[in-house]
């Protein structure tokens, strides 16, 4: 029998229940012993016991049924001081880490709201209320999030102003690497045997990709990316060059056939005199630069999330097979502009541009 959300037993078994006790009753006054009272409704002789003494303090009252027991609640007003406690981070509540548990959270609800609860109604308490047990995303100290605000305020910043006084396409820019061992990705399994995928162990094979988040209101969302395969030899270059990068700008200018505004992070190659040359010899060319430690106002983060889960727990057999899958993913990507914008409103910033003059 399925008991009520709210706790005790059914009204019809409290109903029998109490009946059993009024019957029993009458066999306390008679001076039955407790064991053959136990034997007649088939209950234990613990719960006969306890009904004697109540009947012997209280007489029938003492046994009569009080309703199902209520255990402690939070309320929606309590629970929104909660909320706000829970803001402010574990370690301002004195725990080490910035990780709550639910062992964590029972004892906050005891300190601050003087509350015992177990730890399945913290659970329950916490769904109830929209909280879910989930990855946090990590943000560097050195992070301003003074500027980063700015940025999402302000629509995209000096880039905003930029691209509508020139009608230019708004650029975003990052680079990745890829190699021949792939992320790893949750997947189904017998419970106390861990999967295995089985990579290439001592591939020093390396891919990097720079692709170019493309967007201007009333056209559609583009993407433009550049492979570059790399060697890790010794001395060799890991990642892309600064002429890479004028490689790729040019390349995106001819695409799209209008002035760019580019939108990179503070990589030290981006920072390096070539490109400030190439900027400053070149008219359609504007270049900005996101707040440092920003990496979630790039869109091509939400990009990298796709292509990487198109290859996490694939065993490649040749760097090819790396290279096609990589391919085949951005391609993908490439033809649904509604994907490209996502990854643009999974920052936060917005792309509203008045018509230039």
């Amino acid at each position: 029998m399925r008991y009520p959300e709210g706790g005790g037993l059914p009204a019809e078994r409290r109903a029998f229940r109490e009946g059993i006790r009024l019957h029993a009753s009458e066999k306390f006054a008679a001076g039955e012993k407790t064991a053959v009272i136990a034997k007649d409704p088939r209950v234990s002789v613990r719960s006969v016991e306890r009904w004697r003494r109540a009947w012997r303090e209280g007489g029938m009252a003492g046994l009569r049924s009080t309703g199902p027991a209520n255990s402690p609640t939070v309320t929606d007003t309590q629970f929104a001081v909660l909320e706000e406690e829970l803001g402010k981070g574990p370690t301002a509540h004195g725990f080490e880490a910035e990780r709550w548990t639910l062992a964590r959270v029972q004892t906050l609800i005891r300190q601050r709201l003087r509350v015992s609860l177990s730890v399945a109604t913290v659970w329950s308490l916490l769904k109830r209320h929209g909280w879910s047990w989930q990855a946090p995303a990590r943000r560097a100290l050195e992070r301003d999030e003074h500027a980063v605000e700015l940025w999402k305020k302000g629509g995209l910043a000096p880039g905003k102003s930029l691209a509508a006084a020139s009608g230019a396409w708004v650029v975003f820019e990052d680079e990745a690497g890829f190699s021949m061992t792939p992320p790893r990705a949750r997947t189904w399994g017998l419970r106390g045997q861990t999967p295995v995928i089985r990579v290439r162990g001592r591939s020093r094979r390396r891919t990097s990709v720079a692709p170019l988040c493309c967007y201007k209101p009333g056209e559609k969302s583009r993407l433009i990316h550049r492979p570059r395969n790399h060697l890790l030899l010794k001395g060799a270059r890991k990642s892309f060059s600064w002429r890479d990068y004028r490689d790729l700008l040019v390349r995106a200018h001819i695409q799209l056939n209008g002035p760019i505004v580019v939108v990179w992070d503070n990589l030290n190659t981006h920072l390096a005199a070539g490109p400030k040359r190439h900027d400053a010899e070149h008219y359609w060319l504007t270049t900005v630069r996101l707040p440092a430690y920003a990496p979630d106002l790039n869109p091509v983060e939400a990009i990298w999330a796709l292509a990487r889960g198109a290859t996490a727990n694939t065993a490649f057999d040749t760097p090819d097979d790396l290279d096609r899958t990589l391919r085949r993913e951005l391609r993908r990507i490439q033809l649904r502009p509604d994907l490209i914008n996502g990854c643009l409103t999974a920052t936060g910033l917005t792309l509203t541009l008045p018509t230039p003059p």
